[in-house]
């Protein structure tokens, strides 16, 4: 009987610790690095977001709208990674092309190439996956390519929220900027944020007395 590799896949990882890795990278618009890690932003939060391929439709939409908001980030402490299952040689190829011809140029922050798909496949993400034929020859099921996965990693290394979107399903940045703010206020002053909060509304104090006079004012 062929022995078959058992993939264990994580699914939720809010609460746990943000998987690691070490991979080549694109940073600041043209510079390919070895060994990109998230350890490096220890005692930051960082935004972790994957998306489909180089060259496509939806993704320069999504990498420009993190770009535009990379000075808000950059405020609150927060580091902008992205990470596709492309080669590095493409992310660069990619980030030369101008915005006019479907480029990304201008996009400064680091895009990881996950060439071996371990970091979809440890964060969940992957959309296709790896299995056996009869004969015992491995083989893929879909494209091995990512979802439009979001993590937010705070600055103890621990996932506060994810978000996955299927391949067609643009995120919405504003939002990714709001739980952020949503964590930072609920570390500093220890209360709740209830629906649709936003750094303009009050906390909710988590209890039954908190609660009755949250609804009340509300």
């Amino acid at each position: 009987m062929f022995n078959q590799i058992k993939i264990k896949k994580m699914g939720v990882l809010v609460g746990k610790k943000a998987p690691g890795f070490s991979a080549q990278a694109v940073i600041n618009g043209g510079e390919i690095v070895e060994n990109f890690t998230l350890e490096q932003f220890k005692g930051k939060y960082v935004v972790l977001f994957f998306y489909p391929k180089d060259f496509t439709f939806v993704c320069p939409t999504e990498l420009f709208a993190f770009q535009e908001k990379l000075d808000e980030f950059k405020s609150r402490n927060v580091e902008v990674v992205a990470v596709s299952t492309d080669t590095e040689q493409s992310h660069w190829g990619w980030l030369q092309m101008p915005k006019n011809a479907g480029g990304i140029q201008g996009v400064k922050y680091p895009l990881v190439a996950d060439t071996n798909k371990t970091i979809s496949m440890n964060y969940d993400v992957l959309a296709g996956d790896f299995d056996w034929n009869e004969e015992g020859e491995m083989i893929a099921t879909g494209e091995l390519i990512a979802y439009r996965g979001l993590f937010l990693i705070d600055k103890e290394g621990i996932v506060r929220h994810q978000l996955v979107n299927d391949l067609p399903l643009g995120r919405n940045v504003d939002e990714a900027i709001r739980m952020v703010d949503a964590l930072q206020f609920n570390e500093e002053h220890g209360e709740a944020c209830p629906a649709n909060w936003n750094k303009e509304k009050q906390g909710l104090k988590a209890t039954h007395e908190g609660i009755a006079e949250y609804l009340s004012a509300n």
